[in-house]
C-alpha cells in the first residue's frame, strides 16, 4: 500500500469516528456567543496558529462573529514573549482585551496543552483564566484533548488512528471541523463567494 492510499484511509476512518453531536453542541455555543453580543478569541500554537487566523476569517466573514487570534500580532506576541515569557503570552493578552463572561474562547490545539509536560502551557493559563471570568470555552483538539477537553463547555476530538500521524490529521481536521462550524445553517449569516455566483444554464 502506497503512504497517500494509507494517508487516506487513516483520513477516511476519522471521519468515522467523529461524533457529530459533539460539532452540534459546538454550534450552539458559538450561536450564543453571537446571540449574546460577546467576542470569540481563537487560540493556537503553530499549524494551528495559522488555522486560527483562517478561521478568524471565515467566522467574522461568514458567520457575523466579533473575532480576534491573538497570533495574527507578531509584534505583541513577540515582546510578550520576550519580556514576560512564553507562557503567559495569551492570558495577558486576554486580560488587555478585558474578556468578558459574555465571550468565549475557541481551542485548535493537537494536544490540548499540558502543564506537566510543559506542551502549550499558554493554552493552559489562558483556559484557567477563561474559566476564572466565566467565558464559555470551545476546543477542536486531537489526541485525548489534554486540559482543553477537560475544561470546555463543548469540545470535538479528533480521534486518533495512527499514532505516527497525530499532528497532521489533527491541525487538518481543524479545518475540516470550523469550516462544519461557518457552513451549518444555525450560524452561517453570509453566502460564500463561488456558492452565491448563478451558474448560468447551458443555451
Amino acid at each position: 500500500m502506497s503512504y497517500s492510499t494509507q494517508h487516506l484511509r487513516e483520513t477516511s476512518e476519522i471521519i468515522a469516528q467523529l461524533n457529530p453531536e459533539d460539532c452540534e453542541q459546538c454550534v450552539r455555543e458559538l450561536v450564543a456567543v453571537r446571540t449574546r453580543g460577546g467576542r470569540l478569541f481563537i487560540l493556537g500554537v503553530g499549524g494551528s496558529a495559522a488555522n486560527a487566523s483562517h478561521a478568524v476569517n471565515d467566522f467574522r466573514k461568514i458567520g457575523g462573529l466579533e473575532c480576534y487570534a491573538p497570533t495574527d500580532n507578531v509584534s505583541e506576541l513577540t515582546a510578550r514573549t520576550n519580556d514576560e515569557g512564553w507562557a503567559s503570552v495569551f492570558v495577558e493578552w486576554l486580560r488587555g482585551s478585558r474578556l468578558k463572561k459574555e465571550d468565549a474562547l475557541l481551542i485548535l490545539s493537537v494536544g490540548g496543552g499540558n502543564l506537566e509536560k510543559n506542551v502549550s502551557p499558554n493554552l493552559v493559563t489562558a483556559l484557567q483564566f477563561a474559566r476564572q471570568i466565566g467565558a464559555r470555552i470551545i476546543g477542536i483538539v486531537g489526541k485525548d484533548g489534554g486540559f482543553t477537553a477537560t475544561v470546555a463547555d463543548a469540545c470535538v476530538i479528533v480521534p486518533t488512528v495512527n499514532p505516527n500521524n497525530i499532528t497532521p490529521h489533527s491541525e487538518a481536521f481543524q479545518a475540516v471541523i470550523w469550516h462544519l462550524f461557518v457552513s451549518h445553517p444555525d450560524l452561517k449569516m453570509n453566502q460564500t463567494k463561488w456558492e452565491s455566483v448563478a451558474i448560468k444554464p447551458l443555451a
